[in-house]
């Protein structure tokens, strides 16, 4: 095969980008006028239950399940693979035209809050839940919090593109990715064997963060490379990964805006804590 040899100046390949294809390009900005849906609660949530998404779904669960009643929300469904997220309103909401977006209509002014890391420090300091105030307990949970936002691409775009995505498998940037993400699984396990969350005693922003992506690699819900990467062997990693996971609201959060996996697992578009017990409902009578 022959070496690939850059351009001088790079163009964009319409017919490159593997999976996602259809929804890659190098501009930004909207590509047709579409107005978001509004529901009665103070806050809206666009998104789609990938890591990232649900990150902040299992946020809201927690702090309605702590008894903040002010979090009660309507998760909207963002179809990343139809290219909702290029619609005009959301952009408007994250101009990034990634999913979470999420829109606080509590106060006389919306406040619109994008990125998922962004979301959860702004639901944190609102509720005053899951971020300790103390500064060095405060300092920590932010550090792992903002490491996810660093290293949660290697996992994602780097390896995952690589290994489970991309239209050719290259054995260069698999390894490389496969290193990578191994390293941080180490990294994460190092510190698990010292805490029983990854900010310390209490559950808080950065196992939210951390877990969607981490934490369900660990179980085996992540390009389907628990194996290869040999997830079992962290130990410490996959006892945290089973105790968040025991968390009801954790469980709940991970069902909402969600797209694949059994029928029961999925709660497209979450208005109501009773849509839930519908679900439930709905797969005793099946």
């Amino acid at each position: 095969m022959a070496e690939y040899m850059p351009p001088k100046v790079w163009t964009w390949d319409k017919s490159s980008g593997g999976r996602f294809a259809n929804i890659n390009r190098p501009i930004a900005g909207a590509t047709h006028d579409k107005e978001l849906p509004v529901g009665h609660h103070p806050l809206q949530l666009y998104s789609l239950a990938t890591p990232n998404g649900v990150k902040v779904t299992i946020m809201l669960e927690e702090l309605l399940a702590a008894g903040h009643t002010g979090a009660e929300y309507d998760a909207w469904l963002i179809k990343i693979g139809d290219g909702d997220q290029f619609g005009s309103g959301f952009v408007a909401v994250n101009p990034n035209s990634k999913i979470p977006a999420l829109m606080d209509r509590s106060g006389p002014t919306p406040i619109r809050v994008f990125e998922s890391g962004s979301i959860l420090v702004y639901l944190a300091e609102k509720f005053g839940a899951f971020l300790p105030t103390e500064p060095a307990a405060r300092a920590e949970c932010l550090s792992w919090l903002f490491w996810q936002m660093g290293a949660g691409p290697i996992l994602g775009g780097g390896f995952g593109h690589f290994y489970a995505y991309a239209p050719e498998k290259f054995e260069y940037p698999i390894n490389r990715f496969a290193m990578e993400v191994k390293r941080q699984l180490d990294v994460l396990d190092r510190r698990l064997a010292e805490t029983t969350y990854l900010a310390g005693d209490a559950f808080t922003i950065a196992d939210m963060a951390v877990w969607p992506w981490y934490g369900a690699l660990a179980k085996g819900w992540v390009y389907e490379a628990a194996e290869f990467l040999d997830v079992q062997s962290y130990k410490n990693v996959n006892r945290w990964a089973d105790l968040v996971f025991a968390r009801p609201a954790v469980q709940r959060g991970r069902m909402v805006n969600r797209m694949v996996g059994e029928p029961e697992t999925q709660l497209h578009e979450r208005h109501e804590a009773s849509d839930f017990e519908t679900k439930t409902q709905d797969k005793v009578s099946q």
